[in-house]
């Protein structure tokens, strides 16, 4: 497709945005997570307009409403700012870390903790309006992960970095916990309508469309569940690896369009499936690389990321065929978000990267502070991860001090957001930034 007809369906697709386009209140922007926005990302990077700092790393996005920006950092607390100035208007402190990103809907702000509870706030002061107490929060786990030593130990996943960002549809507030259960609950009150049991952590974002919950567990399931009974409609099972657990799992979360549900697993597929059966339409093979980022579709593309290759996809959304394959410089984990004619995608290496929507070309970046000034040598000198330097050590830590030291450049796992011209986006350094 040439550049001069992109430009004019996205004129078309913008124009029409007021009637179908969701508000950037959830994961993705809104429940059916599309992952685009109504508005164009800036094509050069101008300065930082201001930045926000927390207690500790952030890892889930911030979501915008009435010029709010809210979100949850690892320094237990949920926050709400200004989007124009950066300036604090309230805090709430839970008692474990908040690595989601929060919903808003009907005055209230959505958040699970690692503390185990899901929270309910007044969106104007942060006074908790309810809260839930699930089964408890845990993070994923197998014996011998990722070639961990003593094969026969369990490990917890150091790369389980998300908790489930909830979406709101109906009046009910849904979202995964590590206890195992999807959850549907009351907004307004908190009260449990249904849970839903897999057979491991669920720490994906469920999508809403059509009267139906979409959501992968770490089961390696996907599942697809009745929105008000909680009653399953159907469940896809991916590949599965036994023998180390490094390619198991749904980290990605879905985007639903036009019927079809794309998400990502980490046996490194990208699947689209039938939304009404979950057969499956096709699959892409990301020849062994995990795809943690949850994809982004607009104009019969899709747009992911992935892990270990480092590779920018956009793929035919009909047919899965691959469209554009751009090499980044690290891992991603981060979700693409489409804005106009730009892709914004975090990096592990502490840059958000904004592409050509349509080449996938590098328009402009932006590092972290803490990525140029590069702690443990982290980062090669071409800001690649230094991988024997990240990952030396003793064989009985390697794996959490190499993570440890990866994410000290200011990792960016986040989402970014648009508006106003303006980009947002959390680092692992502790803050948020604004960016023009």
């Amino acid at each position: 497709m040439n550049a001069s007809l992109v430009l004019l369906l996205l004129g078309v697709g913008l124009g029409a945005c007021a009637n179908v386009c969701p508000a950037q209140t959830m994961f993705r922007g809104g429940p059916t997570h599309p992952g685009t926005v109504a508005v164009s990302a800036p094509r050069q990077f101008t300065r930082v307009k201001w930045k926000f700092a927390t207690g500790d790393r952030l890892v889930g996005s911030p979501v915008l409403s009435d010029g709010v920006l809210y979100f949850g950092s690892d320094d237990h607390h949920l926050y709400a700012i200004e989007a124009e100035t950066g300036r604090q208007l309230w805090r709430f402190a839970t008692r474990g870390p908040v690595p989601s990103t929060p919903a808003v809907a009907d005055g209230l702000v959505f958040a699970p903790s690692y503390d185990g509870g899901f929270y309910a706030l007044d969106a104007r002061d942060g006074s908790l309006r309810w809260k839930f107490a699930t089964g408890g929060e845990r993070r994923f786990e197998a014996r011998g992960l990722h070639g961990q030593q003593p094969r026969t130990q369990t490990y917890a996943d150091v790369f389980d970095v998300f908790l489930s960002s909830p979406a709101v549809a109906g009046g009910t507030v849904y979202f995964g916990s590590g206890d195992t259960h999807v959850y549907a609950l009351d907004a307004a009150s908190g009260r449990l309508r249904w849970k839903f049991k897999t057979d491991d952590v669920v720490h994906a974002s469920p999508a809403v469309a059509d009267g139906v919950v979409y959501i992968g567990s770490w089961d390696s399931r996907f599942y697809a569940l009745d929105a008000a009974t909680g009653a399953e409609k159907w469940r896809f099972q991916a590949g599965r690896d036994d023998l180390l657990h490094n390619q198991v799992g749904f980290q990605s979360s879905p985007a639903v369009a036009d019927g079809v549900v794309y998400t990502g697993c980490r046996d490194a597929h990208l699947y689209a499936l039938e939304a009404a059966s979950g057969r499956e339409l096709w699959r892409f093979n990301n020849e062994g690389s995990w795809v943690i980022s949850s994809p982004a579709v607009a104009h019969g593309r899709v747009y992911f990321g992935t892990s270990d290759s480092a590779l920018f996809h956009v793929v035919d959304a009909g047919t899965g065929k691959s469209l554009v394959k751009q090499k980044s410089k690290s891992f991603m984990f981060s979700s693409p978000v489409v804005a106009g004619d730009v892709v914004l995608i975090g990096v592990l290496n502490g840059t958000l990267e904004a592409r050509d929507l349509s080449t996938g070309e590098l328009l402009w970046t932006f590092q972290s502070p803490a990525a140029r000034e590069n702690p443990y040598w982290a980062l090669t000198s071409e800001g690649r991860l230094n991988g024997p330097m990240i990952f030396q050590g003793s064989w009985r830590e390697a794996t959490t001090l190499g993570f440890d030291r990866q994410v000290s450049v200011g990792s960016i796992f986040a989402t970014p957001l648009v508006a106003k011209g303006v980009v947002y986006v959390a680092s692992a350094d502790g803050h948020l930034y604004a960016l023009e």
